[in-house]
């Protein structure tokens, strides 16, 4: 498995890890490695880490624009809110991967792929946020995810929509509204594996 700052793979990824990846990535760790030593069979996947998300922000001089945009913004005054948000959604998706991010993205999807034989796997594309002071906090259904995400571009793309996702108006306000700081949080994206649903069992 490759093996790098920005990438985890699930075997490698417990709850010690949720400030590096995020609640949901940390359970998605947990479950694989644990129902693998029962011989159930998890789809395989891989996390970007938090690393990942501030060198995709600093390299690209994204962040110091996003702490701009923010530092006096009125999250009740919903038009200013609606502006700002599309516009740190846009600063996000306009930035580009750095090249050793972005090679080691396209370098875990392409192991991933050899898994599963398949030249373009179909993943499901995950956010997960986590807060620098407080890994334990709760950023439960405010970012946004993706299925069936076939093909480098269009995964480091969806990761990228990932990233941008923790600058949704909803996102912005709870921060704002549970005294979070909008640069101690960080985003990880998760890519799994999909599986068909028709042949999937549970029970």
């Amino acid at each position: 498995m490759v093996k790098n700052n920005f990438i985890l793979w699930f075997n490698e990824i417990s709850i010690v890890d949720v400030p590096k990846v995020g609640g949901k990535n940390a359970s998605l760790g947990e479950m694989y490695q644990n129902l693998a030593k029962k011989r159930v069979n998890v789809p395989n996947g891989f996390a970007l880490t938090a690393d990942a998300y501030w060198a995709l922000l600093e390299k690209s001089g994204a962040l110091n624009r996003l702490k701009y945009l923010l530092k006096n913004l009125n999250v009740k005054n919903t038009r200013e809110l609606a502006k700002a948000g599309k516009q740190a959604r846009q600063i996000i998706l306009n930035c580009d991967f750095p090249d050793g991010l972005k090679k080691q993205v396209e370098q875990a999807y392409e192991q991933l792929c050899k898994q599963y034989k398949t030249k373009n796997v179909d993943v499901a594309v995950r956010s997960s946020a986590t807060a620098e002071d407080l890994p334990e906090a709760s950023f439960a259904g405010q970012q946004e995810t993706f299925l069936n995400i076939r093909g480098t571009n269009d995964l480091l793309s969806a990761c990228k929509r990932c990233f941008a996702s923790l600058f949704t108006n909803r996102a912005i306000v709870y921060r704002e509204e549970h005294g979070f700081d909008h640069f101690k949080v960080a985003l990880s994206v998760g890519v799994q594996k999909m599986v068909r649903s028709d042949r999937a069992c549970s029970g």
